[in-house]
């Protein structure tokens, strides 16, 4: 490297008041899909690009996703390159520019849109999630700027759209609409998941699944039971008769977190409104996390045989379905060149040893690996994404803009 490890420090730190001001301005900029009831994410990177020409970071180039739902018509995806000495690969970080509404606004002690210093963090919607990579990733070239070094490779800041909302006119865009962006050498990093002390590196993710159960029956009055088909009551022995599917997909794996497949019923409709009517229709869901190595359509199936005896002993009628079904991509390989660069910066800058670990939630890391790339998914984060007074810690920005300095100096 062509500077150490405490001159990074000590340039990161020097910045924290400026990350704090961009932070400011990122979060006064709400940034909703219009599934959400906002106008996009245009305005947030036409401040981005200003903010990007204005530093002298990079070159930004535009890649709008057609959506005739907002003003502009589109939703934005920018692109900060920055030439390195090796251009036959870059090191690549995809963070996202929209944010969730902020929910309950009586539960926020602030305006969510309205950022608010307090001892050691910031608190606003979007400060976490994810503005923090974004400051982060822009404050790392700074760095570089500032001490006139080019990085060791090319360098791709890439700022999407649309993630909180399924990416179609983000990452996904991207992937199928400008694939060039993306090389099988790269150094790819998403900065959207982690733990407190950045030791945890998202290399996979579960298999994920929704399921939709649907029983009908027959409804009766609850004082003459014997004239109905009480569903409240098969939907009770379903649940209980699933609890079989831990067995039929048993495996555990330590790098996930919990280490096997879970099969977790959760959300319930309403059925009857009053107490002494026995419902004939009951629809119930549950939420699958499956390891990569079972074929989710073996998980469908060991819901109809549950289906299948519910039938048999209530006299029911039992419909499965999906509401998603997403069979995980393959993992990053743990010694993977990004990983092994992860591991290595957290322990030159914190003395701190790195694990490659898979999650059961997905990141937009998975369209990544679905198009044949290695990537991988790290921050230092409080995991307060989608909560009330969202926070990042002031500390947390400064040590990832080390870490994101370190790998665009020293990746190879």
């Amino acid at each position: 490297m062509d500077i150490s490890a405490n001159t990074i420090k000590d340039k990161a730190r020097a910045y924290l008041p400026e990350m704090i001001e961009l932070q400011r301005d990122l979060t006064a900029i709400p940034a909703l899909a219009p599934e959400n009831g906002g106008e996009g994410e245009e305005r947030k990177a036409q401040y981005l690009s200003t903010y990007v020409e204005k530093e002298a970071l990079g070159d930004v180039k535009w890649f709008n996703a057609p959506d005739d739902r907002v003003p502009c018509g589109y939703r934005p995806n920018l692109l900060v390159y920055v030439p390195g000495k090796n251009s036959k690969k870059s090191l690549t970080i995809v963070s996202h520019m929209d944010v969730v509404p902020p929910g309950n606004l009586n539960l926020w002690h602030h305006d969510p849109f309205d950022l608010v210093v307090k001892e050691d963090r910031i608190i606003g919607r979007g400060v976490e999630d994810n503005q923090q990579g974004i400051v982060c990733s822009l404050h790392a070239l700074k760095i570089l700027k500032d001490l006139d070094i080019r990085p060791a490779t090319d360098v791709k800041l890439i700022f999407v759209s649309d993630e909180e909302t399924g990416s179609k006119r983000g990452l996904q865009y991207l992937i199928r609409e400008h694939r060039e962006l993306f090389k099988k050498e790269d150094l790819i990093l998403v900065p959207d998941y982690g733990n407190e002390d950045g030791t945890m590196i998202e290399v996979a993710e579960k298999s994920i699944i929704w399921v939709r159960i649907a029983i009908k029956g027959e409804q009766c009055h609850a004082s003459v039971p014997h004239k109905g088909k009480n569903t409240l009551r098969a939907t009770a022995y379903f649940i209980v008769e699933s609890e079989k599917l831990k067995t039929i997909f048993p495996a555990n794996d330590p790098m996930f977190r919990p280490s096997s497949s879970t099969f977790e019923p959760t959300k319930k409709e309403a059925n009857v409104e009053n107490i002494n009517t026995i419902p004939g229709e009951d629809i119930f869901y549950f939420d699958c996390r499956v390891l990569p190595q079972y074929p989710l359509e073996s998980v469908i199936e060991s819901f109809r045989e549950v289906a299948n005896k519910i039938e048999n002993d209530f006299g029911v009628k039992v419909d499965i379905s999906t509401r998603m079904c997403d069979q995980a991509a393959p993992p990053t390989p743990k010694n993977s060149p990004v990983v092994l660069k992860i591991k290595e910066a957290v322990r030159a800058l914190r003395k701190l040893e790195a694990k490659a670990c898979g999650i059961g939630g997905v990141t937009v890391a998975a369209y990544l690996r679905k198009a044949g790339l290695e990537v991988a998914v790290w921050q230092t984060i409080t995991k307060t994404a989608h909560q009330p007074n969202e926070y990042c810690l002031l500390e947390n920005m400064v040590k990832d803009t080390e870490v994101m300095a370190y790998l665009m100096v020293g990746a190879t």
